[in-house]
């Protein structure tokens, strides 16, 4: 028999860039999927889509403390948003705060209107093709299913 680590002793650190804080506004159960609506506070928000068996798991209800993680390669960035409808729910505007460019990839972080910071992964080309400097205005789009939700257990 493996007995199970005591889990109020474990401490986890995280890949992930991105970790977001906040409480379940709205869940739209889908005929696949379920959808979340998170308030990150401040006036950010973001939608996240899991499976239905993940939202049962977790227990996501309206009002649940959620923390959502997105991986800053699974972020994309753009200068020009206005008349683009895309299909990726999540499109967070702000202010480049600082681009570390190396010679492949380029890390771009991103402060939020709502004090939330962003951090994406782009190629270099892309990021100097876009002109992304301190001070610019930029947005982050990132698909819901890119979302990973964590709960308190």
């Amino acid at each position: 028999m493996v007995s199970q680590p005591d889990q109020e002793n474990i401490v986890m650190k995280i890949s992930a860039r991105n970790q977001f804080q906040g409480n379940i506004t709205a869940v739209h159960p889908g005929s696949v999927h379920t959808e979340i609506e998170i308030a990150l506070g401040n006036g950010d928000t973001l939608v996240a889509m899991v499976t239905h068996s993940s939202a049962h798991s977790l227990g996501l209800t309206s009002g649940k403390s959620v923390l959502a993680l997105v991986k800053a390669s699974s972020m994309m960035v753009m200068t020009e948003s206005e008349g683009y409808a895309l299909s990726a729910r999540n499109v967070l505007r702000g202010v480049v705060a600082q681009v570390i460019s190396g010679p492949v990839s380029a890390e771009v972080k991103l402060d939020l209107p709502g004090g939330n910071t962003v951090f994406a992964s782009i190629t270099h080309e892309a990021a100097r093709e876009l002109g992304l400097s301190q001070g610019a205005s930029a947005s982050v789009v990132f698909k819901a299913s890119a979302v990973i939700l964590a709960v308190a257990s």
